[in-house]
């Protein structure tokens, strides 16, 4: 079993990612029940704008593809900026987009019988919004959104320190998190691609 979190944070590494310290606290509950982890910061690749598995010489989208392929868990992680997810995880689900179409040798689109949950972290609110944004996403892709499969974390109105900053709001972000792990694990161990049906080809 394998999981994979995509950071879609705007710091590049070296830099400390605040969205990455919450996404760890998945990680090592991951690690705990068995599961492989690994985690990519998409702001250090060179993905190019586009909705195809592959947008040519430079590209380097189609590594991570891979990696998505080849996991039964996915977890998008983004910070919240101006009440949104970042631009990063927009272009990654625009490239997941190219998924959509792409199906098994039983005809069955490449998600499914994959899982996949959502964090979030951010000085100011809309984690909600993005939870409900990204789900019907990677909905549409084909992977199966479990109940309790996502957390977050804000500091509430105005400015302020960040999530590894200060300890407030810590026990629940970090409690939410290891639950939607193990709820993650759980889906994920229960379901395959043969689980669901052959979708109709409509030709």
């Amino acid at each position: 079993m394998r999981a994979l979190v995509l950071n879609c944070t705007l710091k590049p590494s070296p830099d400390p990612s605040n969205t990455e310290a919450l996404a760890r606290v998945l990680m090592q509950q991951f690690e705990a029940d068995g599961v492989e982890t690994e985690l990519v910061r998409l702001v250090d690749l060179n993905i190019k704008p586009g909705v195809e598995s592959d947008m040519g010489e430079g590209d380097e989208w189609p590594s991570v593809r891979e990696k998505i392929l080849a996991s039964q868990i996915l977890v998008i992680a983004t910070p919240t900026w101006l009440g949104q997810q970042s631009s990063v995880c927009m272009r990654a689900l625009e490239r997941m987009d190219a998924l959509i179409s792409e199906t098994d040798d039983t005809g069955r689109p490449v998600a499914f019988g994959k899982v996949a949950g959502v964090v979030i972290t951010g000085n100011e609110d809309g984690a909600h919004h993005i939870v409900g944004t990204v789900s019907q996403a990677l909905i549409d892709i084909g992977f199966t959104i479990p109940g309790h499969s996502w957390t977050y974390w804000h500091l509430g109105p105005g400015v302020g320190p960040d999530y590894t900053q200060t300890d407030q709001g810590h026990d629940y972000s970090d409690r939410v998190g290891r639950n939607a792990a193990r709820n993650l694990t759980a889906a994920a161990r229960a379901l395959s691609s043969s689980t669901f049906p052959v979708p109709e080809s409509g030709e």
